[in-house]
């Protein structure tokens, strides 16, 4: 006797949106709690300055590929940052998209601001590379 699984193939298995709602990290110190941007905003710092493929306790869609460019000439160095950054965050759901990049040269250290535009806002953001 086969089971009758028709009523159950029928049920709506929507997704659902879960909140950002997680612990303001302060320096070495957890603050409180943050929500919406301000929560997105230090996922994006997190996972900027966690190099990729490097801790197991991580996935591997988890974090950028920044330390690669040591020692690359800067123009390459400024096409494949774009292509990385964007790459690492867009891995979070909550973010849309990263453009508007600019970047800044000062000796061996190359300096990118760029925008995130995100489910429920946009922010200014930068991340500093030593090269």
């Amino acid at each position: 006797m086969i089971p009758d699984t028709g009523t159950m193939l029928k049920q709506d298995f929507g997704w659902k949106t879960q909140p950002s709602k997680t612990y303001r990290v302060d320096g070495d110190r957890i603050r409180g709690t943050v929500d919406g941007v301000e929560a997105v905003r230090q996922t994006v710092y997190c996972i900027l300055n966690t190099e990729r493929f490097e801790h197991l306790i991580y996935s591997w869609k988890y974090g950028a590929e920044l330390g690669h460019l040591v020692g690359k000439p800067m123009g390459l160095v400024e096409s494949k940052l774009k292509k990385r950054i964007r790459e690492a965050l867009t891995q979070d759901t909550r973010i849309q998209s990263v453009d508007a990049f600019s970047f800044t040269r000062d000796g061996r250290r190359l300096l990118v601001h760029f925008t995130v535009n995100t489910v429920q806002g946009s922010f200014e953001a930068d991340k500093e590379v030593s090269l």
